[in-house]
């Protein structure tokens, strides 16, 4: 998938925020503690947030528009009555009005969407249906109510490079937002998993992030791919929520994932890891400071 932010890959070309580089090996160090975050209270790219972030790139990150390069996120509806309902929406050409119904096909789907909420505790990765006129629809089950932000990664035929568009939803009910996790080096994943992450996350330079998958303490062999890759990886920046979706180089099926990345901005940000064993895919979520 492409984003806005910038990325460098070792095998394949894709512009975006975090990416990685598979086989780091133990060379790669802790990623960086919560003691290390940063204290500067400006926000990057003039926007606060709530980490402090300070602009490292002159890249705008994917994710923070609803409308960019003259196309529109446009929903149906921002609003859910409940926790779980049908989000539809249309890709829409600034130019004629007209929805978009022809994509590039990427990672084995013409468009792949984000629902994540604004406290980044909840995370869905979606695939929605596309119809003939260019509406896409998909069920969702989300585990809460609140404030959420929809993401669209996708590239239009005829485009050379992709974009991600960010819209705000919200779900009825009673809502007080969580606290954001701390950082921590291992994540415990339902079913007996253990992921556990190794690499340093720095603003404006390229670094590499090792994620490798256990089972019942074992090391996982035998990862199954998902989207044509054995991890894709998003990661979203704490306050503005600016997004970036990367996935693994080519390699063995773990148990280790890796990638390289640039951040956009010094601050905290919240990465999701896809990965597929057993027929089933699960999702690991880690909490990183780049500083």
């Amino acid at each position: 998938m492409r984003t806005g932010l910038k990325i460098t890959a070792f095998a394949a070309a894709v512009a975006a925020t975090f990416g990685t580089a598979y086989g780091v090996g133990s060379g790669v160090s802790p990623v960086t503690a919560a003691d290390e975050r940063p204290s500067n209270e400006h926000g990057g790219h003039g926007q606060n947030t709530e980490e402090g972030a300070v602009a490292a790139t002159d890249v705008v990150p994917g994710g923070l528009q609803v409308s960019e390069r003259g196309y529109t996120l446009a929903l149906a509806k921002d609003r859910l009555p409940g926790t779980s309902g049908e989000l539809r929406f249309t890709i829409r050409k600034d130019a004629t009005g007209k929805p978009v119904t022809s994509y590039e096909t990427e990672h084995g789907k013409e468009l792949h969407l984000i629902v994540a909420s604004r406290d980044l505790t909840a995370y869905r990765h979606l695939h929605p249906v596309r119809a003939a006129d260019g509406t896409w629809s998909t069920p969702v089950s989300l585990p809460k109510a609140g404030d959420y932000r929809v993401f669209a990664d996708f590239t239009p035929s005829g485009e050379k490079e992709g974009l991600t568009l960010g819209a705000g939803l919200g779900v009825a009910g009673q809502y007080a937002p969580a606290r954001l996790p701390e950082h921590a080096a291992r994540a415990e994943v339902e079913g007996g998993y253990e992921v556990r992450i190794e690499g340093a996350l720095r603003p404006g330079a390229a670094s590499e992030l090792a994620l490798s998958v256990y089972k019942d303490g074992r090391p996982v062999t035998d990862l199954e791919p998902y989207l044509g890759a054995y991890g894709h990886l998003v990661a979203l920046r704490s306050g503005d929520l600016a997004y970036l979706h990367v996935h693994p180089h080519d390699g063995r099926p773990g148990p280790e994932v890796s990638f390289t990345a640039t951040a956009p901005s010094t601050g905290t940000y919240r990465l999701f890891l896809d990965f597929k064993h057993d027929g089933e895919v699960r999702t690991a979520a880690f909490t990183v400071h780049a500083a």
